[in-house]
């Protein structure tokens, strides 16, 4: 679990490719208590460290998650949102985030208002029903605020310190972008679909959750 808030921006610096694909990549913040088996966020997609070496730590990706995400087209040289796995007792400052990308999304538009980005974006067909003006959603494993949703399209405030501290600042007409979803409006919309009964059940348990 991650808050979407980016410790430090790193870079690929190695990409191998086969079955699935393998990516070294440079940091340092991160590094200070990173272990294999660790899990960490890398531009959106929650990967598990396999080794260290140096300046870098190498992970693998699943064909699926190489396929979902824009990592699949990943190039030595990018640079990359970087962001540790929350540890219990930690402020969560931006929203909860799993690291399990929704699909990817496009740039349409970005606008500038004195050191504050507008930029909007088309988020993948079917993802729409998640976006609540004002509610939360990750771009590249940023958490951000949704403004306007209307359809698929929706538009985010990037501030001067977004900008700066996250690869956010990169980002043109026609780029693409890692995007999850909110997590608790998923489980929203997942239990309303659920079938004839299963409401009741579910307001039952939490009747009892509360008394007990």
């Amino acid at each position: 679990m991650f808050t979407g808030l980016i410790e430090e921006i790193g870079e690929i610096v190695e990409v191998t490719r086969g079955l699935g694909m393998a990516l070294g990549v440079r940091a340092q913040r991160v590094l200070e208590d990173l272990k294999p088996g660790d899990s960490i966020a890398v531009s959106g997609p929650c990967l598990t460290v396999e080794r260290l070496a140096g300046d870098r730590f190498y992970a693998s990706l699943l064909p699926e998650t190489a396929e979902g995400t824009t990592l699949g087209a990943a190039r030595v040289g990018r640079r990359v949102n970087l962001e540790r796995a929350l540890r219990l007792g930690d402020r969560l400052g931006g929203h909860l985030v799993t690291g399990h990308v929704d699909g990817i999304a496009q740039v349409t538009s970005v606008q500038t208002r004195g050191e504050t980005w507008l930029v909007e974006v088309l988020c993948p067909a079917g993802l729409e029903r998640y976006l609540v003006d004002r509610g939360s959603v990750a771009l590249d494993g940023v958490s951000l605020t949704v403004r306007s949703p209307a359809g698929r399209r929706f538009s985010v405030s990037l501030v001067s310190a977004t900008l700066s501290a996250t690869t956010l600042g990169d980002l043109r007409p026609g780029d693409l972008a890692n995007i999850e979803m909110d997590l608790l409006a998923k489980h929203v919309s997942r239990l309303l679909a659920a079938p004839r009964g299963e409401e009741s059940k579910l307001a039952a348990w939490l009747s009892e959750v509360e008394l007990s």
